[in-house]
Formats: C-alpha cells, sequence, structure tokens
C-alpha cells in the first residue's frame, strides 16, 4: 500500500469514526434521556408509595375506629334490651303487688301505725292488750310493706328509664359517628385504590423507559466496538506512515551526508581549503569508518 493509499486509508478511517461518533452521541443522548425520565418517574412512584402508605394508616386507623364505635354501639344496645327487660319484669312485679294492695290508703296505714306506737309507748297497757296493739302493729306493716316495695320498684324503674335514656341518646351517637367514619374510610380506601392504580403505570411506563436505556445501550457496544476497531487500524496506518517518513528522512539525510563528504574529499584533492564543517564531516566519517581504527 502506497503512502497516499494509506492517507486516503486513514481519511477514510476518520470519516466512518466520524459517523460512529456521532451515532453514539445520539445514542448516548436517548440513554440520558431514558435515564431522566425514568429516574423522574421513579421518584413520583416513590411518593406515590409514600401517599399510598399514608393512607393505608388512615384508612386502617379510621377502620379501628368504626371498630371500636361498633362495638361501644352493641354493647349500649345490649344494656338497652338488658334495661328494658328489667323494666318489664319489674312491672310485673307491680302488678302482682298491687294484687296484695290493702284498701286503705298508705296514708291512712302509716296514721294508724303511728297511733298504735305511740300508744304504747305512752299508754300503760295490760300484758294482753299490750300484746293485740303489738300484732297489730305486725299486720300495719306487713301491708305498708306491700305499699314500700311497689315505690322501690318504681323508683327503680325510674332510675333505668333514667339509664335507658342515656344509653339510647349514647348509642344513636355512636351509629351516627360510626356511620361518617366509615364513609370518610370508605372514600380514603377508593383515593388509596386509585393512587395504587395510578402507581402501577407509572411503575409500567418507568419499567419501559428502563427497557429502553438497557437496549439503547446494547445498541451502543457494537458502536464502539467498531470505534475501537477503526480507530486501532488508523493508529496502525498512522505508526506505519510515521516509520515510513521517518526512514525515508533517515536515507535522505544519509544520501545528503555522502554527497557532502564526496564534495569536501573531492576538494581536498585539489588542495582547496575546506570549511568547518566539511572538514568536521570528514574527520567524522574517518573515525565511523572501520578500516581507519586500530
Amino acid at each position: 500500500m502506497t503512502e497516499q493509499q494509506k492517507t486516503n486509508q486513514i481519511a477514510a478511517f476518520n470519516k466512518q469514526i466520524a459517523t460512529l461518533r456521532e451515532q453514539i452521541n445520539k445514542t448516548n443522548a436517548e440513554t440520558k434521556a431514558h435515564i431522566e425520565k425514568r429516574n423522574k418517574l421513579n421518584d413520583q412512584l416513590k411518593k406515590q408509595h409514600q401517599e399510598i402508605h399514608e393512607l393505608k394508616n388512615e384508612r386502617d386507623n379510621l377502620n379501628e375506629k368504626v371498630k371500636t364505635l361498633k362495638q361501644q354501639r352493641d354493647e349500649a344496645q345490649t344494656k338497652i334490651r338488658t334495661i328494658i327487660e328489667e323494666i318489664e319484669i319489674r312491672r310485673q312485679k307491680i302488678i302482682e303487688l298491687k294484687k296484695k294492695k290493702p284498701k286503705r290508703s298508705y296514708q291512712e296505714l302509716q296514721r294508724e301505725l303511728k297511733s298504735v306506737e305511740w300508744k304504747i309507748q305512752t299508754t300503760p297497757l295490760e300484758l294482753q292488750e299490750e300484746k293485740i296493739l303489738i300484732e297489730n302493729v305486725k299486720k300495719l306493716e306487713t301491708q305498708l310493706s306491700v305499699y314500700r316495695k311497689i315505690e322501690q320498684q318504681n323508683k327503680r324503674i325510674a332510675e333505668l328509664r333514667k339509664e335507658l335514656e342515656t344509653l339510647e341518646t349514647n348509642a344513636v351517637a355512636f351509629h351516627q359517628e360510626l356511620t361518617v367514619t366509615a364513609q370518610k374510610s370508605q372514600e380514603i380506601h377508593a383515593k388509596m385504590l386509585a393512587k395504587i392504580s395510578e402507581s402501577k403505570n407509572i411503575k409500567r411506563d418507568a419499567d419501559r423507559l428502563h427497557s429502553a436505556y438497557i437496549q439503547a445501550k446494547e445498541q451502543a457496544k457494537p458502536l464502539h466496538q467498531e470505534m475501537k476497531e477503526l480507530t486501532e487500524k488508523k493508529k496502525k496506518l498512522q505508526n506505519a506512515i510515521r516509520e515510513e517518513d521517518e526512514k525515508q528522512k533517515k536515507n535522505a539525510e544519509k544520501a545528503l551526508k555522502e554527497k557532502l563528504e564526496s564534495q569536501a574529499r573531492d576538494k581536498l584533492q585539489r588542495g582547496e581549503k575546506l570549511s568547518w564543517d566539511e572538514f568536521q564531516l570528514l574527520v567524522d566519517d574517518d573515525s565511523q569508518d572501520p578500516q581507519t581504527q586500530g
């Protein structure tokens, strides 16, 4: 291959390398764009996951509150049923007690009892007479006890009704708060599902961009390899040209030196005066000639 052919080949290599570099730069730009978009989507995905986690915690807390409110409402309703049953039982007891109620009123029986007790305490009585009065007191106490038992039942029923009213109010409040909380939990859950669906779309796009990045990276490998091979070939040709240039330069220098030496010897034979460079040239040549040594 002539030097011109080598030069032309290097120019061809440079053109191919420039084309390859342009393709590699384009591929690198695409790869960088894929990476930037992928990383941006990954940041969005990370943010989405955090928001989903927060929504899940909020929903779970609301569901736990719903569970507690439901338990409180059910407990209140159970107590309400128990109290209603107790009120009914006590009403039945009152009905039974009223069947035993004396014909005389409570006030009449109470006045008579006080009168008999006062007579026993203040009047000297014979033993038999006192026994009769004491027996009368017992009968009056028995009759009055029916009124007292009825009063006790009515008093307890009033207490139960007051407790029942409080429980019913609480049960309604628990149920209302439960309904509101459950509705809010459903809204949070729906929002969370929407975020999950959105995050799946983001992940799909991020995976697609990552695949595109891997594909672009793989496509750049043969381009890099080809450019490396072309660069090595170019370097070899450049080295060959440099070596050839150096060889030609040495040959030219040698030919010039021999010419100058020949001219100097001719001048010396003609008896002409030599310049210092010519003299030095002949001295150097004689010192390097093996026949002049030793």
